[in-house]
């Protein structure tokens, strides 16, 4: 028999939290769906692309198992495979067999991907300024980096 939904026990979040969280989710839906329309009106690679290739632009010799491309960025593993699957046919990216498992594969940068990259990130960066540094203090930037820091730290640790 499932348990019936209200009749379960769980800890409620105060309404200060609440609303922190709900404006935190909101601000963050805004922000992203203007960065992905400036990305499209300059007709550069999108963003879910652009998150895929600084990964891997910044991981040893520009690669990763697929694994840890899936933990590093913010996509389900099917949005990832398809992306990857995308980005492999724009020769973005190529895939390599891992030779010490005959399952696994790395996910490596092209040079076509990096131009790609430089191409979007004036688009990208000039969002980031627009919708989301500009309104913030030198303070107000640490404290958010901190706090977010301990929300996913503490959310990745189960």
């Amino acid at each position: 028999m499932t348990a019936d939904p209200q009749q379960r026990s769980f800890e409620r979040p105060d309404e200060l939290r609440l609303a922190a969280y709900r404006t935190f989710i909101t601000a963050y839906a805004e922000v992203i769906t203007r960065i992905e329309r400036d990305l499209a009106a300059a007709e550069v690679i999108p963003l879910t692309w652009y998150d895929v290739l600084i990964e891997l632009y910044e991981a040893p010799e520009r690669r990763l198992r697929l694994h840890e491309l899936a933990r590093a960025v913010v996509l389900s593993r099917s949005t990832l495979t398809r992306t990857v699957d995308r980005l492999e046919t724009a020769g973005l990216l190529r895939r390599e067999p891992d030779p010490t498992d005959r399952r696994g594969a790395f996910a490596v940068l092209t040079e076509a991907g990096i131009d790609a990259m430089r191409e979007s990130w004036p688009v990208y960066a000039n969002g980031i300024v627009e919708t989301f540094a500009r309104h913030l203090s030198d303070e107000e930037a640490r404290v958010i980096t901190d706090v977010c820091a301990r929300i996913r730290d503490a959310a990745r640790a189960g």
